[in-house]
């Protein structure tokens, strides 16, 4: 999909609040609400927008350690890699995996209440999963940065 200048607009102003009404983001973007609507659903069906969400504090809903955890598999064929992203995709504590290049093979963000519940999800999870030759975590110490919102620009 060919995302235009007023495209951008729309993006980066939902981006910063999802919640807004047509009209008022009509009114930010200089279209008038049709066109506007128009354009919003065409990026909703297009994928370009792939949902609206509420942005939770994890620390305000007790679950503040971050654990980054690298993932090294034995052998990385297709049905092997499919294997484990099928295994993980259904675990809450993981927020984010992503197939790797390099030494790893995944990259996970996972978190959890405190270190036992870690313990738990490594020892009940994570060590359970065939094919898994090492597994190295680094947890957080603080947040430096963290943003959902894309650079999209004009």
């Amino acid at each position: 999909m060919q995302l235009d200048a007023a495209d951008r607009k729309i993006l980066a102003s939902l981006q910063a609040d999802g919640r807004m009404t047509i009209q008022a983001l009509s009114e930010e973007i200089g279209l008038s609400p049709s066109p506007c609507l128009r354009r919003v659903r065409l990026m909703e069906d297009g994928g370009v927008i792939k949902g609206y969400v509420a942005v939770v504090d994890q620390k305000a809903v007790g679950l503040p350690v971050s654990v980054f955890i690298s993932i090294k598999l034995e052998r990385q064929k297709d049905e092997e890699l499919d294997r484990f992203g099928a295994a993980i995709r259904s675990w809450p504590e993981v927020l984010e995996c992503y197939l790797m290049t390099g030494q790893r093979d995944f990259l996970l963000r996972v978190v959890c209440a405190d270190l036992a519940a870690y313990e738990t999800f490594l020892r009940e999870k994570l060590t359970r999963i065939d094919n898994v030759s090492s597994i190295e975590s680094s947890f957080a110490l603080a947040q430096v940065k963290y943003t959902n919102v894309l650079p999209i620009g004009p």
